[in-house]
C-alpha cells in the first residue's frame, strides 16, 4: 500500500495521475484539511504537522509515502528522510513531488550533486509556488546543484492555493493568475521565462490560466503527470515497496476535517467522485 499525503486536495491531482498510469496499486490518501493550507505555516510547524501524518500512514500499513505536497516536501522532506526516518521506520520510505519536477527542468538525475562537464546556454526557470515553499529555498538550491547555467527565479502566490481549495470563481482565479505572472514578469523587467514550474499541486487545476497569462511558447511543465511516471519508475527499482492491490482492495482517502465538505470537493481536483473518511484514531 502506498500513501498519498497533501494539506489538503492538492494532491489528489497526484493521486489521479498514479492510478491512472498504476491502476494495479492502492493507495491511501490523506489530506490535512484541518490545518490547510500549509503555505502561510512556519517551518517547524510544517516539519511536525507532515511528520505526524507521515507516521500516522506508516501505522495504517503503507510503506512508502509520497508527499504530494510541495511545501511538506520543501520544508519537511529532507529532515524526514536524513533524521527521522532512520530512527523511526528504517524499513520505510518518505518521497517527495519535488524531486521528478527538479530531474526534468535540469535534465540530471537526483543523485547526482555537482553538475556535468559543458557549458549550456542560460535559460529562465520561473517558479509559482507557496509563500513557505518559496522561503524554503529548496528548488534554487537544488536546481543550481545539478544546472547552475539556468536561472531561477521564484514567485510567491500568496492565498491562491487556499482560494482553489475553497472553490473560488474563476474570474478570481485568473485575476490572482494574472497578477502573480505580471510580477514575476517585472522581476524579469519585461522578460519571458523559458520554462515554469507550478510548484503546488492545487495549481494543475489553474494551468490553463497560467498558460493564458504567459507569453505563447513557455513551457510549463506538469507535475502530476511527472510523478506519476517517477513514482512508477521508483517502484520499479524497488520491488520491495510495490505491493500489487488485491481483488478486495481499493484507494481510500481520508481527512483532519470534514469528511463531507472533503467529498464535495473532491471531484474537482480527482476528476471524478471520491469519498473522504474521517481519520481513525491512533
Amino acid at each position: 500500500m502506498i500513501g498519498v499525503f497533501d494539506s489538503g486536495h492538492g494532491g489528489l491531482t497526484i493521486l489521479r495521475a498514479a492510478l491512472d498510469r498504476m491502476p494495479g496499486r492502492r493507495f491511501t490518501y490523506l489530506g490535512d484539511h484541518a490545518h490547510a493550507p500549509y503555505g502561510g505555516r512556519p517551518p517547524e510547524e510544517i516539519y511536525e504537522l507532515t511528520r505526524g501524518h507521515v507516521d500516522r500512514l506508516f501505522r495504517a500499513g503503507c510503506r512508502l509515502v509520497l508527499l504530494a505536497c510541495n511545501t511538506a516536501a520543501a520544508i519537511a522532506l529532507r529532515r524526514l528522510q536524513q533524521t527521522w526516518l532512520p530512527e523511526a521506520w528504517p524499513e520505510r520510505r518518505v518521497l517527495g513531488v519535488l524531486v521528478p519536477v527538479v530531474e526534468e527542468v535540469t535534465r540530471v538525475p537526483w543523485h547526482v550533486k555537482t553538475p556535468p562537464p559543458g557549458i549550456e546556454e542560460p535559460e529562465v526557470v520561473a517558479i509559482f509556488a507557496t509563500r513557505a515553499t518559496v522561503d524554503s529555498k529548496t528548488y534554487p538550491t537544488e536546481i543550481g546543484l545539478r544546472a547552475p547555467h539556468l536561472i531561477v527565479v521564484q514567485q510567491p502566490c500568496p492565498n491562491l492555493a487556499a482560494k482553489i481549495e475553497t472553490d473560488a470563481l474563476d474570474g478570481v482565479l485568473e485575476g490572482q493568475v494574472r497578477g502573480y505572472v505580471a510580477r514575476l514578469r517585472a522581476k524579469l523587467d519585461g522578460g519571458v521565462p523559458d520554462s515554469v514550474i507550478l510548484g503546488c499541486t492545487h495549481y494543475a487545476l489553474v494551468e490553463r490560466m497560467f498558460a493564458d497569462a504567459l507569453p505563447r511558447g513557455v513551457r510549463i511543465l506538469s507535475q502530476p503527470a511527472l510523478v506519476a511516471a517517477s513514482l512508477e519508475d521508483y517502484l520499479r527499482r524497488h520491488p520491495e515497496f510495490d505491493v500489487p492491490a488485491g481483488p478486495d482492495d481499493e484507494t481510500r482517502c481520508y481527512t483532519t476535517g470534514d469528511p463531507a465538505k472533503a467529498t464535495a470537493r473532491a471531484a474537482r481536483f480527482f476528476g471524478d467522485r471520491i469519498e473522504f473518511r474521517s481519520l481513525p484514531p491512533g
